[in-house]
């Protein structure tokens, strides 16, 4: 039973995580705002929404202590996710569709845009970390690194509204709730803005409601299999949570827009590093500590480094990207998942 909510849980969340999406993206249209704006802040925060509300639901909604390793395990997966197995994924739909695309492997990617996202991850990124290195007590120190957290985000923002200024969103898919607008049917157009706001609050509702029934699903697996809720929190929930960012890459790779692809998944490791973690901080700081018990959870971390790394250091000093470049994020999933299983099946 706890198998078939969980699937359904994932099924809810991937529901709402689409539409979400899709309606983020008419919103930002209907207020004007900059089709990069759109895409790498507004898209890439609504795919990210789902591992998001994972650790809110798990941290802010309840007292249990499984539930805080669950919500410190999803915080911690999903950078590693997206910087490993949504980057292997993307390049493998780069190398299946090299033979029709006129340059190959090589993506011809906006260098400047996706350097930005990854030196503002990697700062972020080591903010956070950095605080977990920080004695359980006091506990001030932590909330002034949320509180810097904040900061980089804002700035980051800011930075991209301000470096994108044209609009031009003539290929948005259409309202998936546009049948919803009686106006549209007599006279052919683009959506209200406030049937546009319905489909937001659904796939919200969709997304809340997905994560309750994760929370739950996962601690009774775990409690059945005997097992760390903050490793099947690291390891299972990224995995069905960040499908909406691998998707919709994979589309965009078709599509041969490798930016749009690859700021989907570099816009959402920055709001994941940032926002997120300042939920742990804030909320149980003296859960966010490396230390007995957690090396597992926070090496995550590390190998989310190092993979970023091996895939991003080579495309700044080249000023090029490559699909066999992001392979890379394989062969460190592949090493992480290893130490995670057999943590997992080391006796007590």
């Amino acid at each position: 039973m706890d198998l078939l909510v969980l699937a359904g849980s994932f099924v809810l969340i991937l529901i709402g995580a689409e539409l979400f999406t899709n309606g983020i993206e008419w919103f930002g249209r209907k207020l004007g705002l900059a089709e990069g704006a759109v895409g790498s802040v507004l898209a890439a925060v609504g795919t990210a929404l789902p591992e998001t509300m994972i650790p809110i639901i798990a941290i802010g909604f309840s007292a249990d202590a499984a539930s805080s390793g669950i919500g410190v395990g999803a915080i911690l997966g999903a950078p590693f996710m997206l910087a490993t197995l949504a980057m292997f994924v993307t390049g493998v739909a780069v190398l299946w569709q090299a033979r029709h695309r006129p340059a190959g492997d090589l993506m011809p990617v906006d260098v400047e845009v996706l350097g930005l996202d990854m030196r503002t991850f990697a700062i972020a990124y080591g903010l956070a970390i950095g605080a977990a290195f920080l004695p359980a007590d006091p506990t001030w120190p932590k909330l002034i690194a949320g509180a810097g957290l904040v900061l980089i985000y804002v700035l980051y923002v800011k930075r991209h509204f301000e470096a994108d200024p044209e609009v031009d969103l003539d290929d948005l898919a259409p309202l998936r709730f546009r049948h919803l607008d009686l106006r549209q049917r007599r006279v052919p157009g683009p959506p209200r803005l406030r049937v546009v706001n319905i489909q937001v609050l659904a796939a919200l509702a969709f997304i809340i409601v997905g994560a309750v029934a994760f929370v739950g699903a996962v601690e009774h697996v775990a409690q059945a299999l005997g097992v760390s809720e903050v490793l099947l929190a690291l390891i299972v929930a990224p995995i069905a949570t960040e499908l909406p960012e691998k998707f919709n890459s994979i589309i965009w790779v078709r599509q041969g827009k490798d930016t749009l692809a690859m700021g989907n998944i570099t816009g959402a490791m920055v709001f994941q590093a940032s926002l997120p973690t300042v939920v742990a901080l804030v909320l149980v700081p003296r859960e966010w500590v490396i230390g007995p018990g957690s090396y597992v959870a926070f090496a995550s971390a590390g190998i989310a480094f190092l993979s970023s790394a091996a895939i991003f250091i080579p495309m700044i000093r080249r000023g090029r990207l490559t699909g066999r470049g992001l392979l890379w994020g394989g062969a460190f999933y592949l090493a992480y998942l290893t130490l995670v299983v057999g943590a997992i099946l080391r006796p007590a």
